[in-house]
């Protein structure tokens, strides 16, 4: 819908004026949006002064109101799980490389000081998004339940704060916060990587154009361009093998993108100097087709699996710069810039930015409420969620930037209303939350006494009165020695003993996180005797010798090779240990794979001469189940789950490796999901099982110790004396 717009120079006539519409991308499996800023139509004749020099107005180009819109269509077709555009994500580079293209050419094409393009900024951006946020806070007040609220009142300060995509690192790279519903403000990280690089480019743009003057300043720009762009690209590269949610989050490895669209900025003066000359006005053509089809291609040739940004974002990236030099030709002909300039995708650019901050917490929070829905539903919801979009453009962005003063303590004015009235509502929503909760994750959850054996949970006269832990607490309920599940790009474990530390008899407690989630029953185990706990573990990584795919990195878990053929390694040297603990998800590949793997590895640690002793895997329940008795207010026969999707085939429980090596185990599943009925509970007599989607609680865990007590080491509540360990090959436990 056409705007009005106010006047601007730049740097040449066929450099872009200063942005003004933002536009919104997304990523691989979290969403982004990403604002930039559209150039002005303005009379060719119109001209003002910089440093003495006239400098002419720039064309409106509509090709790349046009990229945005194509670029927004893609990445919406992708959250609404469209068929067919399974690479959509890339929308969000391709918005960073026009980002990038816009703002250097107007840092560079006019005087400007830094409150001034500050206070510019902060119109553009900020109305819109605090308006989405402050819609946000509401509805999922209203339609969330508390844990959702809570989570998402903590998004709403990191969003208002503009450093979101911090936030997801952090949340992102935590192995055990991993497995939680996708915020309805996620979207909001590339927001943050926008404007943690206007900062830096105003900075240093404006800096060096103080400072310096003509082709010192233009040689000074380009060198520092290529210079943040060559380390911002092997950081990239670094980081997607290393750490995916740092390589996709953060603003360092994002950087590179903006300087292609700033190179093609600097570079663009020199192309349109030129552009009459057929040569040229040809090759801009068919580098613009090109540019298209690079741009085009990852839309249907990516997906969830592609390694992200990494090498793979060259092809989006580079075929955007190539676009947008291509547009340095004369109109005419056929050429790529015709074909975006095609109406429907004009029209998705003038509404990208506020359609896609709107889109996203209306998906999310459709789904957080009435459960996994269709595409075609999904598609539904965010058309729909352009009304929202087209009455925040009317009603909000353009009033507030264009019916006010340009002055810049006005624009900063309203930067900062726009930055506290979000917090408040993130404030507000938060005690909300915490009433509803009846506490905070703070409060210390107190273990009832658990049964030696039998068909109970609790032992004999032992209750309790309210959910333990409270629903405030489960999710935060994690097993001690957090550092001890290293980091998925780790091959080593550290030193990390519990107990008594200097004493050569230890349990070690060996696997991936379902062998952590143990920690505070084996060190029970270990206290009562005096002994050591030494724990191994590796997220993501079996213990079985079998090679895996691991989905956040997106590529084969190499490092889990090594750490598992490290660790293995390392228990031969040292005191040989009184017992070895195996845990572990049950689920990585096939049964028969699995029953290779494991044979592989008893194999190795049958060598060791140490007993061996197996916990059997805890039923799954498949879903974040703090959340859902939340959303039933702490119903504890509420949150039940598929006793045929709970447990798998166990090669040492179910396929006779126990009794092969000599391993004596403890099969938890009958008791944490009894009789024979069709589902599982999520709590028993008072006690909630399970923090996340998978794991239990650690007040579990303090529950079931005297149980792997006596089932693991045959004692009952009493300390073994030094050197009588459990047998190896004593009968399997079986029912606990």
């Amino acid at each position: 819908m056409p705007t009005a717009v106010p006047p601007s120079s730049s740097s040449s006539p066929s450099s872009l004026s200063s942005p003004t519409e933002p536009v919104p991308g997304a990523a691989d499996l979290l969403p982004g949006v990403v604002r930039v800023e559209r150039e002005i139509a303005a009379p060719k004749s119109t001209a003002v002064a910089d440093r003495g020099r006239p400098r002419r107005r720039a064309a409106f180009r509509p090709d790349i109101e046009g990229l945005r819109g194509l670029a927004v269509l893609s990445v919406l077709a992708f959250h609404a799980a469209v068929p067919g555009l399974t690479g959509g994500y890339i929308g969000v580079d391709i918005f960073f490389v026009i980002s990038g293209f816009l703002i250097t050419g107007m840092l560079t094409g006019r005087p400007l000081g830094l409150r001034d393009f500050a206070a510019r900024r902060a119109r553009r951006i900020l109305p819109a998004a605090a308006t989405v946020l402050v819609a946000t806070a509401a509805a999922g007040g209203a339609l969330l339940d508390p844990l959702r609220g809570t989570d998402l009142a903590r998004d709403l300060i990191a969003a208002a704060g503009q450093f979101a995509n911090w936030r997801f690192v952090g949340q992102q790279t935590d192995y055990l916060a991993a497995e939680r519903d996708p915020s309805p403000l996620q979207h909001f990280w590339s927001l943050g990587v926008e404007n943690q690089f206007y900062l830096l480019w105003g900075v240093l743009l404006l800096g060096l154009a103080r400072y310096l003057h003509g082709r010192r300043r233009t040689l000074a720009i380009t060198l520092a361009t290529a210079a943040i762009g060559v380390v911002s690209l092997v950081l990239c590269l670094r980081w997607t093998q290393t750490s995916a949610p740092l390589a996709y989050f953060s603003t360092g490895s994002r950087l590179w993108e903006f300087a292609a669209g700033a190179g093609a900025a600097l570079l663009g003066g020199v192309l349109a100097a030129r552009a009459e000359r057929r040569p040229v006005r040809w090759s801009l053509r068919l580098l613009g087709w090109l540019g298209l089809a690079a741009v085009l291609a990852p839309l249907f040739l990516y997906d969830r699996t592609t390694p992200f940004p990494g090498a793979a974002a060259l092809l989006p990236v580079l075929g955007t710069t190539a676009v947008l030099l291509a547009g340095h030709h004369p109109p005419g002909g056929a050429d790529a810039g015709g074909l975006l300039a095609a109406r429907p995708l004009r029209a998705a650019g003038r509404l990208s930015y506020a359609w896609y901050l709107w889109h996203w917490p209306v998906l999310t929070i459709a789904q957080a409420r009435y459960g996994a829905l269709p595409w075609t539903a999904l598609v539904a919801l965010t058309a729909a969620a352009a009304l929202p979009a087209w009455l925040t453009l009317r009603l909000v962005e353009q009033p507030l930037r264009y019916g006010s003063s340009p002055a810049p303590r006005r624009g900063l004015a309203v930067g900062a209303s726009a930055l506290v009235i979000p917090l408040i509502a993130a404030l507000t929503l938060g005690g909300g939350t915490v009433r509803a909760l009846g506490g905070t994750a703070d409060t210390p959850a107190v273990a009832p006494a658990g049964a030696v054996d039998g068909p109970g949970l609790l032992a004999p006269g032992a209750r309790v009165l309210t959910l333990t832990p409270s629903l405030a607490r489960a999710r935060e309920d994690f097993p001690p020695g957090k550092g001890c599940e290293i980091p998925l790009n780790a091959d080593s474990s550290p030193r990390c003993l519990f107990g008594a530390e200097d004493s050569p008899d230890r349990i070690v407690l060996l696997g991936d996180s379902h062998a952590g989630q143990w920690i505070s029953a084996a060190l029970a185990m270990a206290e009562q005797r005096h002994w050591a706990l030494e724990v191994l573990v590796k997220p993501g990584c079996p213990l079985a010798t079998l090679t895996v795919r691991n989905n956040v990195l997106g590529r084969t878990f190499e490092e889990c090779d090594r750490w598992r053929e490290n660790t293995l390694t390392r228990l031969t040297s040292g005191p040989k240990p009184r017992l070895v603990l195996m845990a572990g998800l049950n689920r990585y590949g096939s049964p028969e794979e699995r029953t290779e793997g494991w044979t592989r590895t008893l194999d190795r640690l049958t060598a060791l001469g140490a007993p061996l002793a197996y916990l059997g895997d805890t039923p799954m329940p498949g879903k974040d189940i703090p959340t859902c008795l939340a959303a039933s207010d702490g119903r504890s026969d509420a949150c039940f789950f598929p006793r045929d999707t709970a447990f798998e085939p166990d090669p040492l429980l179910d396929g006779g490796l126990a009794a092969r090596y000599g391993v004596r185990t403890l099969d938890l599943g009958p008791l944490l999901c009894p009789g024979a009925g069709p589902s599982c509970p999520a709590v028993l007599e008072g006690v909630v099982l399970y923090r996340d989607t998978g794991h239990i609680t650690d007040t579990l865990a303090r529950v079931l110790a005297p149980r792997l007590d006596k089932g693991l080491l045959g004692v009952a509540g009493g300390a073994a004396a030094p050197g009588s360990p459990a047998t190896p090959g004593s009968p399997a436990a079986g029912q606990p």
